[in-house]
């Protein structure tokens, strides 16, 4: 067998034959090992294969945490199928945009997820299983699909170079995107991160992140190719994940706004110690960083990344360079060049562009996609950055054209909001922008323009973005003008509103 041969299913295989009675995931009570683990993946990809799930077929997920989450994952890794998640808090419509871009020949879905396949037509899916006490007409229980293998030894059907899982990303236009990501890119990337943190078979990694999440699924099996285990939690609850980094002495945990925050509150309120816990690796305010510091042991990585380069391309302890995203991992390539792709002097900013073995594959059936942000060789991320002198990047800002606003670790298309605003008849035109909020890093604010004589109220653009769309991209404020600044040429100036609102007003004294 050669490097290209070795998928994410030979990692587990390895666990279980070097470290079998070792824990591999604790959940609800429960508590798995290695050799557990596999023979649950083993059972499940043989019900898959009996069902006729095949190599390149896409698997559909939308359900929150658990065993069967990561069961899934690891079958697909087995049988050679592509897992495509599904963030659970989109609505309806948007799971229905996701599922259509994806394809599928199998859809599992967690029970409380039901409602939001309302509507979708189901009728080409070959397999359609429920994780959880529930029913619903055509589904079956996933713990159905479990059955003894045919052949217990029965080789992986996927390679190194084969797709494992297609990351939904929300294209400029607000329509998905669906990232390719290979087997490859998650074990270099699950290597990156073990050499630099130093991850071992004693580290456990409390996965309050989400699964359908580039970090979450990135570090939950960063930690098992470690061999080390991971603490799943099935819905961030902020006292219960203060506890059980005790319990269960979680050594890593991933962080967006305001994960840690609520995390370091619960802390104090339960009495936790947290002795155990050595890394947290994500994206926070320095006080909130700061904070983690005074009251633990804990460091705090930070870096800069996207779900098209597998993660984190640059990497940093925030206390060695307060500010920057770090330096370039070992097996990233990462440049800021001009429009013509040279590359930006020093303390110059540029377009952040990235090669290596942690970029991903491309874009699902998107052939002009994938050619565009390959362009001139390097995958092109569509942020702005500067390097200094010493290596160091620092993250400026996004493209004009990538206008993206990323509020507690989930992306905002601005286009997807405007495009539900200016549905409403009141509406003559609207601009949505992102702006700086202490507690979810970025805040949505819609900018809108009503049309003459007419009148709504901020509760009532508020209630139509989430009657549409997922509630956390709705506005956290709304603006009223009666005129948009707009370009010679008629398009509304976004960096105009930029400028005159781009902040959000204290909430006023009650």
């Amino acid at each position: 067998m050669g490097l290209r041969d070795i998928s994410i299913y030979h990692l587990l295989q390895h666990n279980a034959r070097t470290a079998g009675a070792a824990p591999a995931a604790f959940f609800a009570g429960q508590a798995l090992s290695h050799r557990q683990f596999l023979d649950r993946v083993d059972r499940l990809a043989a019900g898959l294969v009996a069902r006729g799930i095949a190599k390149g077929d896409r698997v559909c997920i939308l359900a929150q945490n658990s065993l069967e989450y990561l069961d899934l994952y690891g079958a697909c890794a087995k049988t050679g199928a592509i897992a495509c998640p599904i963030n659970w808090r989109l609505s309806a419509s948007e799971v229905g945009a996701v599922v259509a871009l994806a394809d599928p020949q199998m859809l599992v879905v967690g029970a409380g997820h039901l409602p939001q396949l309302e509507g979708l037509d189901l009728s080409r899916l070959r397999v359609q299983a429920i994780i959880g006490p529930g029913s619903a007409p055509g589904f079956v229980p996933l713990t159905e699909l479990y059955q003894t293998p045919a052949a217990p030894r029965a080789e992986a059907q996927a390679g190194g170079d084969d797709p494992f899982v297609i990351i939904p990303t929300a294209a400029v236009s607000g329509l998905p995107r669906g990232a390719v990501i290979t087997h490859h890119n998650l074990i270099w990337a699950g290597y990156q991160a073990i050499a630099a943190l130093g991850l071992t078979a004693h580290d456990r990694h409390l996965a309050a992140l989400p699964l359908f999440h580039i970090a979450g699924l990135g570090l939950s099996l960063s930690i098992l190719q470690a061999g080390g285990a991971n603490i799943l939690l099935e819905a961030f609850d902020p006292v219960r994940a203060a506890q059980l980094i005790d319990v269960h002495q979680a050594t890593l945990m991933a962080d967006f706004p305001p994960v840690l925050a609520m995390l370091l509150e619960a802390r104090g309120k339960v009495s936790a110690h947290w002795q155990s816990l050595r890394y947290v690796v994500g994206l926070d305010a320095p006080d909130t960083i700061k904070r983690l510091y005074a009251e633990t042991g804990a460091k705090f990585w930070t870096g800069f990344g996207q779900s098209e380069t597998t993660g984190l391309v640059t990497l940093v302890r925030a206390d060695e360079k307060p500010g920057s995203a770090g330096r370039p991992v070992a097996l990233a390539r990462v440049r800021c060049v001009n429009e013509a792709g040279e590359e930006a002097p020093v303390g110059e900013p540029g377009e952040i562009v990235v090669q290596g073995p942690l970029v991903f594959a491309g874009y699902w059936r998107d052939p002009d996609a994938t050619d565009f942000t390959f362009r001139q060789g390097w995958h092109h991320t569509g942020d702005i950055g500067k390097f200094d002198a010493e290596g160091y990047l620092y993250y400026l800002g996004r493209k004009p054209e990538k206008e993206l606003i990323k509020t507690g670790g989930e992306n905002v298309y601005p286009a997807e909001v405007e495009r539900v605003i200016q549905e409403m008849p009141e509406v003559a035109a609207a601009c949505v922008i992102g702006v700086p909020d202490p507690k979810w890093g970025e805040a949505v604010k819609a900018v809108v323009e009503l049309v003459p004589g007419k009148t709504l109220t901020a509760e009532q653009v508020v209630a139509a973005v989430v009657s549409r769309i997922a509630a956390y991209k709705k506005p956290q404020r709304v603006d009223f003008v009666s005129k948009l600044p707009r370009q010679p040429n008629g398009e509304i100036d976004r960096a105009a509103v930029k400028a005159a609102h781009g902040w959000i007003a204290p909430d006023p004294p009650s």
